[in-house]
């Protein structure tokens, strides 16, 4: 918590006392949630002589009894001083009569707890806090910091077991002890506008929160606005409070907390952020995205799973069928042509000789078919083929990979923190702190990453972010061959690289920002305990998470398949291939040859970005190159995920503009360096 934002007014109390007048007797007011153990104080305090009643005008029960001289209310359990039920406008009207207000929370919630805890010390009251089940932080091997949090609230704190009543002998010290805490800053000043007109500060807080009944008293309008900031305010400060106050009871507990204090802080959480990017993509980018893909792929899915789908439709349909053996360095050694015009079938004895050639070590097979409706499903970019290597042998590997590590993150209890790091820089772009999540999936898969816009909290917001992950976020297949590429190029082509994708980022979010109407909607999250995260529960999340996007997925891929299929047969695809030639060669200053990387990008980006692999490029031009593609439109499978998430109207207006804009940031780029 910022002390420069909480303001301490005990001195500032007596020209705004709201104790009721001309009466001796003290108030003492129990208030807390629902089963936080109100009643086993009060039973504590209640001695001989107890008062049930229906409170005036209700059918709400009110308990009430002396206690040394003083009058102790037990309230209804409230999560919130309001006036939406009979219970809470009860509770209401006697905390607003109280000289003293005695809050009880249970201390395995106070994520929940905390909340009306700040309601009440904003209202001005003086308060004193039970920190109760204080046996079973013990047993669960919670540590929370009661001095910390005392300092933090500015009451006074004090730990209970009111079952068994251990601790119920310091409330004496409570009521005695109960002081007005500490307020935002911003919030006192709001509220002094009101005082300052004769109303009660407690009072004027419920005018702030659209409380009707409170408003009407006074005849002040309500401001839905205004009371949703205070609502995410508090709920933030709760979430400061609890990271700084709450750890595991021990000493991993103590170093988790540390680190989660150092994680909300810019200066030590971007470093952080920085390690952590740099082992996610060693584990994601490197040993998934290359090694673990390189098998899946090419040795389970196009050696074994393409090879005999084909070859299974080849004995049936005609076929022509290059057999290429390389070496281990990727060089040719050996190449066959067989063809079966009327089937493998037809022919038994070139059939064994292909299957024998075929089986070889290093051979890699290509199947062509004539026939247009088994090209269509079983071609190059056959629906089914393509489809079933591209999702259970490339995409299934690296969804379980990314959902693993975001289960690790989330349930480490990073993730959040992570989030509202960064939230005041994604506030500049018209986005929240929780946008970081489908960006950091981005770098994975980009399809992935725009179904998980739908966690951000407005439409608004959903668009900045699709737009930013299809313009500018490469995906890890995508750029696993860019790292490549740059490592060789030299140190001025990377500055370049990243200067360039940096200034349309920053351009792009920024236009966004202004023509988009609207403004980004608050953060609002939970900070859980940082701990090191449960094996059992990130399986679990990494199985539901990856079940469930596979199954969304899926389908729209093969409607991606069949469309880019349909281009195959009818021959659209050598149309783009010619349409892009003229603008490669004269505009981007590429080999005419680049035109077919671009138009393979539209399947995979990096397929695109694996085809200036064989092209004698200079190293200017390979930076112009890995520019455009980079800006260039999605793949196929995320194209048709963003047309179903945005509609086909913003979807397609995504897509055109990285048309415009690959080739025009790339070729004024080329102007410049090549």
């Amino acid at each position: 918590m910022k002390s420069d934002n909480i303001v301490n007014i005990n001195s500032q109390l007596s020209n705004v006392d709201i104790d009721i007048k001309n009466v001796k007797t003290e108030k003492v007011v129990l208030v807390g949630n629902p089963n936080v153990g109100k009643s086993c104080v009060f039973n504590y305090l209640s001695g001989k002589y107890v008062d049930v009643s229906n409170y005036p005008g209700t059918t709400v029960s009110i308990t009430r009894c002396n206690y040394k001289g003083k009058k102790i209310y037990d309230t209804p359990g409230i999560y919130g001083v309001s006036s939406f039920n009979e219970e809470e406008k009860v509770a209401r009207d006697i905390i607003l009569e109280g000289d003293v207000v005695i809050n009880v929370v249970n201390a395995l919630h106070l994520e929940r707890d905390l909340f009306l805890t700040l309601q009440l010390i904003d209202m001005g009251k003086k308060v004193s806090l039970i920190l109760n089940f204080a046996d079973e932080l013990k047993k669960r091997k919670i540590k929370i910091d009661t001095q910390k949090l005392s300092d933090l609230l500015g009451i006074d704190v004090y730990e209970t077991t009111a079952v068994n009543k251990a601790g119920l002998d310091q409330i004496d010290k409570a009521i005695e002890n109960a002081r007005v805490g500490n307020q935002q800053l911003d919030l006192h000043f709001m509220l002094q506008q009101f005082v300052d007109e004769g109303i009660p500060q407690a009072e004027a807080l419920l005018i702030l929160e659209g409380d009707e009944f409170t408003a009407n008293k006074y005849n002040k309008p309500i401001n839905k606005d205004e009371r949703e900031k205070i609502y995410i305010t508090r709920r933030n400060r709760v979430n400061e409070i609890i990271d700084i106050v709450e750890h595991e009871d021990s000493r991993k507990g103590e170093i988790s907390n540390l680190i989660g204090r150092l994680s909300l802080n810019p200066i030590t959480g971007i470093p952080i952020l920085l390690a952590i990017l740099t082992l996610v993509y060693f584990f994601i980018g490197d040993f998934i995205s290359q090694r673990v893909v390189d098998f899946t792929e090419n040795t389970v899915g196009v050696g074994i799973v393409e090879y005999n789908i084909k070859s299974f439709v080849s004995n049936y349909t005609s076929s022509l069928i290059d057999v290429e053996i390389l070496d281990n360095n990727g060089n040719l050694i050996d190449k066959k042509i067989y063809n079966f015009p009327d089937g493998m079938n037809a022919n038994s004895d070139l059939k064994a000789d292909f299957e024998n050639f075929s089986s070889q070590p290093g051979a890699q097979t290509t199947f062509h078919y004539s026939n247009p409706i088994v090209k269509l499903f079983f071609g190059e970019f056959g629906v089914i083929t393509m489809t079933t290597t591209y999702l259970l042998f490339l995409l299934l590997p690296l969804v379980i990979g990314f959902y693993f590590v975001m289960a690790l993150l989330e349930d480490s209890g990073y993730l959040p923190r992570l989030a509202t790091m960064l939230d005041r820089t994604f506030n500049k772009i018209g986005l929240n702190g929780k946008a970081v999540i489908p960006i950091i999936l981005g770098f994975g898969c980009i399809t992935m990453a725009n179904i998980t816009t739908r966690l951000l909290g407005s439409e608004r917001e959903k668009s900045i972010a699709t737009a930013i992950l299809q313009f500018v976020i490469p995906c890890s297949a995508q750029l696993a061959v860019i790292t490549v590429l740059l490592s060789g190029a030299g140190l001025t082509p990377l500055l370049i690289f990243i200067g360039v994708i940096g200034s349309v980022l920053i351009i792009l979010s920024t236009v966004l920002n202004k023509l988009i109407p609207g403004q980004s909607s608050p953060l609002l999250i939970d900070l859980p305990i940082m701990r090191l995260p449960r094996i059992s529960n990130v399986f679990k999340k990494m199985t539901y998470r990856s079940y469930g996007f596979m199954k969304e997925a899926g389908f729209w891929f093969f409607v991606g398949a069949l469309a880019v299929g349909i281009m195959d047969i009818t021959g659209l695809l050598l149309v783009w291939q010619d349409i892009l030639a003229p603008l490669t060669t004269h505009w981007l200053k590429l080999p005419k040859e680049a035109a077919n990387a671009f138009v393979m990008g539209m399947v995979r980006r990096d397929f695109g970005a694996a085809g200036l692999f064989a092209m004698n490029l200079t190293v200017m031009q390979i930076t112009v190159a890995i520019i455009t593609i980079t800006l260039f439109t999605p793949c196929i499978a995320s194209f048709v995920v963003m047309l179903k998430e945005r509609g086909w109207k913003e979807g397609l207006t995504i897509w055109l503009g990285t048309w415009v804009t690959a080739f025009f940031i790339g070729g004024l780029v080329a102007q410049f360096i090549v």
